[in-house]
């Protein structure tokens, strides 16, 4: 008599394990720029060998194994895009992030994972070499390559805060900024919007070029340094701490956001964009999974629950802490002086 117990699969584990072929296989296919080719009409292996270059043998096994994971279709010999690679990998697409490849690929990150289990028995990495040590040329990186991802972020940052409409002078102080486009969105949307940077300098040099290249240079100020470190200054009406909290342990969060807090005129808001997870820890996939990333390169970072960020700007001193999620697997908190 047959059993009727269901059969576990290894598969699940052979796909885990073998993971960073599909990392290499994307990359591969932003840096040959398959799916702007196939975009073009350039659908068949050899078309596309020709087109970027490459083998067409190489180029068969590429776009299949694409195809397998689902960023590519296939009928016959030719391939097409997917919704979702039309839209994010096409390089013409005006949602395309291509770019990032660059940044969330690179040594100094994927190393993190070469012996997780020695980070996973220490709880973090060294004090000196986790990704916030001091001037950490990864964020000149970081800098030019994430704008895409940042920039549906800062738009809906723009319309939480209804910038637009505001008739009077709005000072914004933008802390570890990067790339600057969430201060540079700001000043674009209002004439009367002045930003303050503060970041390392030569990301700042990246953040300036944005600037420029947005038509705002000339309301755009930096202050360089360490954000634990440098004078803020103060009478500010926004400030923006996007992407950092989740760099530190929860009392060096509380105490830094206790910083932002006297660098704000009464009244003034505090907007924070993070990946927050639901309490459970385990869902939405994207933004929990986010402490594994935190765990394997910094000291005593994590992805904070809306709970747990709520308390830290609390106890900083800010009041009427409201949550804001995005379609994008970030959420938006923003609390008042």
């Amino acid at each position: 008599m047959m059993s009727t117990q269901t059969i576990a699969s290894p598969e699940n584990i052979f796909n885990t394990l073998w993971g960073f072929q599909r990392t290499a296989a994307l990359k591969t296919g932003i840096d040959l720029d398959i799916f702007t080719a196939i975009a073009e009409g350039d659908r068949t292996a050899p078309a596309l060998a020709k087109k970027s270059g490459a083998s067409e043998r190489g180029i068969r096994i590429l776009c299949d194994y694409l195809t397998i994971i689902g960023l590519l279709g296939k009928s016959g010999r030719s391939y097409e895009l997917t919704p979702e690679s039309a839209m994010f990998l096409d390089r013409r697409s005006p949602a395309y992030i291509g770019t990032t490849a660059s940044f969330l690929t690179i040594p100094e990150l994927v190393n993190n994972f070469t012996d997780l289990t020695s980070t996973v028995r220490r709880g973090g990495v060294a004090e000196k070499g986790n990704t916030v040590a001091e001037e950490n040329p990864i964020w000149i990186e970081f800098a030019r390559a994430m704008v895409p991802m940042a920039m549906p972020s800062a738009f809906a940052i723009a319309d939480l805060l209804s910038i637009a409409s505001s008739a009077e002078p709005v000072q914004v102080l933008d802390i570890a900024a990067g790339h600057g486009m969430f201060g540079i969105v700001l000043a674009e949307r209002n004439p009367k919007v002045n930003v303050v940077a503060v970041d390392w300098a030569p990301v700042l040099a990246v953040a300036e070029e944005h600037a420029r290249a947005h038509g705002v240079h000339d309301r755009y100020r930096t202050r360089p340094g360490d954000a634990f470190k440098v004078d803020f200054g103060e009478g500010y009406d926004v400030a923006l701490v996007t992407n950092f909290l989740h760099h530190f342990d929860q009392s060096t969060c509380t105490a830094f956001l206790a910083k932002v807090h006297r660098a704000l005129k009464p009244g003034g808001r505090i907007v924070v964009l993070e990946f927050v997870p639901n309490p459970d820890r385990v869902s939405p996939p994207m933004a929990a999974a986010f402490s594994l990333t935190m765990l394997a390169g910094t000291h005593a970072g994590d992805a904070y629950t809306f709970v747990e960020l709520q308390r830290q700007l609390e106890d900083a001193g800010f009041k009427d802490v409201t949550a804001h999620p995005l379609p994008s697997p970030q959420t938006v908190l923003i609390a008042r002086k």
